[in-house]
């Protein structure tokens, strides 16, 4: 009876024990399920509001030149090549042979052309002698003729596709590409190589629409490049499109001779000044709004008190500050110092520059 109630004095004790266990991690459950407290402090950010300035500068455009002339070596017929009469950097001309498709089995077929040819002019100037002597019927001698005539066809088609198997250079100047070689087989449209002429080269800005009214064909441009820093090369403008694209920008297309002692190069960077103020007013905002590089670059600006990030496209940079050409409008307040505290919807207070 006594060890009876001891084994019940111990399975109350063991249960009790669990209870206490079971509340206690309940309590701390419950605990962790609390939201925690957090205060709303805004960061506090330099800004400033953007708008559009008159940049007293000149008139200098960047951009690429291209080639004057550049087009594929092309094939106009199928076949095996027998021959590619070029390598990379070969000087070709205009129209000149530059591969050969293989002509045998065309070949072959004028010759059997030539004496078909030869038969029905035979054939053709005897029914007209038989006809004149009424020995024979005008159907007979109109066979002969219409024989004689598709005979010459057949030899001027065959001629003519001996003549496409002779792959041209469509432009003169150096060949920069080379994909094809010989005993390879090539369809029309198949191409074997590019050439590009810089004898001239070109450089394509684009320019605003104030300055684009100002411009003239034919008015004179001085081009620089890095490559040459002291050299200026002499351009002018060979054309100004009278159509603007969405952020009223005009193409201005300059060409400039190649043929002095410094060469240039197709896709070398250069600068064109048009020698004249601009009349342009240009959005520009601190070179510390970038939150990163110019490859990728993206600034912070303030809605509702919040920061939002706005990816933006730029053009030059005049000292401190850079120009902006699309992704900001007027009075945007953008982010210029304390972009490394924030990030996307962060709570921020902005202290304008005065």
């Amino acid at each position: 009876m006594k060890k009876r109630i001891i084994i019940i004095g111990v399975i109350v004790l063991l249960i009790a024990a669990i209870g206490i266990k079971l509340a206690a991690n309940k309590k701390n459950i419950d605990d962790k399920k609390k939201p925690t407290l957090t205060s709303n402090v805004s960061i506090p950010v330099n800004t400033v509001i953007v708008g559009l300035l008159d940049a007293n500068n000149q008139l200098v455009k960047t951009g690429n030149l291209v080639p004057f002339k550049e087009a594929d070596i092309m094939a106009i017929s199928s076949g095996k090549l027998v021959s590619v009469n070029f390598n990379l950097g070969s000087m070709v001309s205009q129209g000149g042979v530059v591969a050969q498709v293989d002509n045998r089995m065309l070949q072959l077929n004028l010759e059997q052309a030539r004496l078909a040819k030869d038969k029905s002019d035979k054939d053709y100037k005897r029914y007209k002698t038989l006809l004149e002597g009424e020995a024979a019927t005008e159907v007979n001698y109109q066979d002969a003729k219409l024989n004689s005539e598709n005979a010459g066809n057949q030899i001027e088609l065959l001629q003519k596709q001996m003549a496409d198997n002779n792959i041209k250079s469509p432009v003169s100047g150096q060949v920069v590409s080379k994909v094809k070689e010989a005993g390879e087989f090539v369809n029309p449209g198949t191409v074997l190589g590019h050439v590009v002429d810089i004898s001239q080269l070109k450089v394509n800005v684009l320019v605003g629409e104030k300055d684009a009214y100002t411009l003239q064909t034919g008015q004179k441009v001085t081009v620089t490049t890095d490559i040459y820093p002291d050299v200026k090369f002499e351009g002018k403008i060979t054309f100004i499109s009278g159509q603007g694209d969405a952020t009223h920008n005009y193409q201005v297309e300059i060409l400039l001779q190649n043929n002095g002692q410094h060469k240039l190069k197709a896709g070398t960077f250069v600068y064109a000044d048009f020698a004249r103020e601009s009349q342009q007013k240009l959005m520009l905002i601190p070179r510390s709004s970038l939150v990163e590089s110019l490859k990728n670059p993206f600034v912070y600006v303030i809605e509702n008190g919040k920061a939002v990030v706005r990816k933006i496209s730029v053009g030059r940079e005049f000292g401190d500050q850079i120009e902006v050409l699309s992704g900001l409008q007027e009075k945007d307040q953008v982010i210029t110092a304390g972009q490394v505290n924030i990030k996307e919807g962060s709570l921020v207070k902005g202290i304008v520059a005065k």
